[in-house]
């Protein structure tokens, strides 16, 4: 994929539609890609992710391993061996979890970290192999589950995108396991209509199981970006960044290199999980309609009680303002324990974008470390 130094208006409209339709992957492409798409697996099955020889994107921010799982690797962002932990639930879609951690200044793991949060994770989801294609959002859910007994329960789990709604069914599953939770442009109820479900509900089932059928069980994150390989303009990275690359020539060039390479660095899905995602959460509705089981125990959100941070992006097509904070709605958190905050950005934005990360981001570690008086609460549920 080429980046554009300029872009005319009529290049910057196509560039505009390719990143609305990239984040709507994969049910906006479904529809054009399926004759496609079949092609590709005429001679040959889904390529890894990443090529024999081809280095991976480097993390922005130290790290370490702290626990290998099928599903992911739990990565170690602390600074600090005390605090209240704080697990970052990245999305598993189309692009790794390197959205959380992008580039100097643009990265919500450093930010947390300057903003004083000392113990720090995040989940970084593995590229579907023919050996996952039957994961599903149990097992991941399973997964997560260890990640917390690891890092040691309670913690404050913080789900981005579709990392947010994975988030919201494990607090409701594992009450006792998660203090305080934060949701960023997170699709739960999407009753609320967005570009994400309408093209969900105008598509048949049915094509969504045809391409699992034709990845032979995984549905491969890299033939899908090949066919939306329309032109990337500087605007578009920089309106996610939040910032002009119109600075020193070998910086802005960094800039967009780097982000080209986060683009291509693509995850495959589980078959299993791709279609109970795109029937049980964006067809069904089945979260914010009380329908969504999670390992084994029917969710009510009307029980989940603990405090909860709902972020918004105010130009954000995939996860309106509406539908993100349709969510508040459906929980059983006292008024007093609900934050809500928006960003004048898109969804990229949320995640990456300077200005997003300087200020709703510090203001949400400000609320993760302030004292809400959950235990007194508690102390006196517990004497009633």
């Amino acid at each position: 994929m080429s980046l554009h130094e300029e872009a005319d208006p009529s290049e910057r409209s196509a560039s505009t539609s390719w990143a609305g339709h990239a984040w709507l992957w994969p049910f906006e492409a479904t529809r054009l890609a399926l004759d496609i798409y079949s092609h590709w697996y005429l001679d040959r099955g889904p390529e890894p992710t990443d090529a024999p020889g081809e280095a991976a994107l480097p993390w922005t921010t130290a790290n370490s391993v702290a626990l290998q799982l099928p599903s992911m690797r739990l990565l170690d962002f602390s600074n600090a061996v005390e605090g209240r932990p704080l697990l970052v639930c990245a999305p598993y879609a189309l692009h790794r979890a390197k959205i959380a951690d992008f580039a100097p200044g643009h990265s919500l793991m450093e930010a947390l970290q300057a903003a004083g949060i000392a113990r720090l994770y995040l989940t970084d989801w593995r590229s579907a192999t023919p050996e996952m294609r039957y994961f599903s959002i149990d097992t991941y859910l399973s997964d997560l589950n260890v990640a917390v007994d690891t890092i040691g329960p309670p913690v404050d789990l913080a789900g981005l995108c579709q990392g947010g709604w994975l988030a919201l069914l494990y607090a409701a599953r594992f009450p006792g396991k998660v203090r305080r939770l934060v949701l960023a442009g997170s699709p739960v109820d999407v009753s609320v209509p967005s570009e994400l479900s309408k093209m969900v509900a105008s598509l048949p089932q049915q094509s969504f199981e045809a391409m699992v059928r034709q990845g032979e069980g995984i549905v491969s994150g890299k033939h899908m970006l090949q066919i939306w390989s329309l032109p990337l303009s500087t605007l578009d990275v920089e309106a996610a960044l939040q910032r002009q690359l119109d600075g020193k020539p070998e910086d802005a060039r960094a800039l967009l290199e780097r982000f080209t390479r986060w683009n291509d660095e693509t995850l495959d899905l589980p078959g299993t999980y791709y279609l109970e995602v795109t029937d049980w959460i964006f067809r069904q509705n089945r979260i914010a309609a009380g329908d969504a089981v999670a390992l084994g125990c029917k969710i009510d959100l009307a029980a989940v009680k603990l405090p909860v941070f709902v972020l918004a992006a105010e130009n954000d097509i995939v996860v309106p303002p509406d539908q993100a904070f349709a969510t508040i709605e459906l929980l059983g958190t006292p008024p007093a324990w609900l934050q809500r905050g928006i960003e004048p950005c898109g969804h990229l934005g949320l995640f990456m974008g300077c200005k997003a990360l300087a200020g709703s981001w510090r203001r949400i570690a400000r609320w993760l470390q302030s004292d809400l008086g959950e235990a007194t609460a508690e102390r006196s549920r517990i004497s009633a």
